[in-house]
């Protein structure tokens, strides 16, 4: 496996202080497995810090996100989102283990617990991540989860009963779209 050398692999800030050991990367010989590695640790543990600009910092700038309840989101879309859900609820906790890395890929389970802020419900969300990267950066990012595990806890009864539901999952993604689109045009 070739080694390389990073520079800024991504910005990563806590006010000062680390997290779990992660921080600004200045420079860090590694492996290329190894400096995917390090993306997806400092990629969650910005999601832990609700930090959407570190998370975005690790981002390609083509970068595609998918997962259940935003769909497809293009590379500006996406970094909204991750800055938009950061800027939420405060009772976030996100638990991540890198099951697989390749030299392009890297596939890992996440657990976020959460309240989820319209309904009031606590939330446990099980995610599996595929990332594929270009230049150190994640270009292609899909989260899949259980979306009727997800609006069980999220939605309560109706999501109990309708989860499974394209109408529901249509409902979920009209609602994110435009919590997103608001989101944007208050930042802008």
């Amino acid at each position: 496996m070739p080694v390389v050398t990073v520079l800024q692999v991504c910005e990563f800030r806590t006010d000062g202080a680390s997290v779990e050991g992660l921080g600004y990367v200045d420079e860090l010989t590694c492996t290329v497995g190894r400096m995917i590695e390090t993306v997806v640790h400092a990629f969650y543990a910005g999601l832990a810090a609700r930090d959407g600009d570190a998370m975005v910092g690790c981002y390609h700038d083509d970068v595609v996100f998918e997962d259940p309840a935003f769909g497809q989101l293009q590379p500006a879309d996406a970094s909204a989102m991750w800055r938009m859900l950061c800027s939420g609820g405060t009772d976030l906790t996100v638990e991540h283990d890198i099951l697989d890395s390749t030299d392009t890929t890297a596939t890992t389970k996440w657990v976020a617990k959460y309240t989820f802020t319209s309904t009031g419900r606590p939330v446990t969300n099980v995610v599996t991540a595929k990332m594929r990267f270009v230049d150190g950066k994640i270009i292609e990012h899909r989260d899949e989860f259980d979306f009727w595990k997800w609006s069980s806890q999220a939605l309560g009864l109706p999501g109990k009963l309708l989860g499974w539901s394209p109408m529901l999952k249509s409902k979920v993604r009209a609602t994110t779209r435009q919590n997103l689109d608001e989101f944007r045009a208050k930042s802008s």
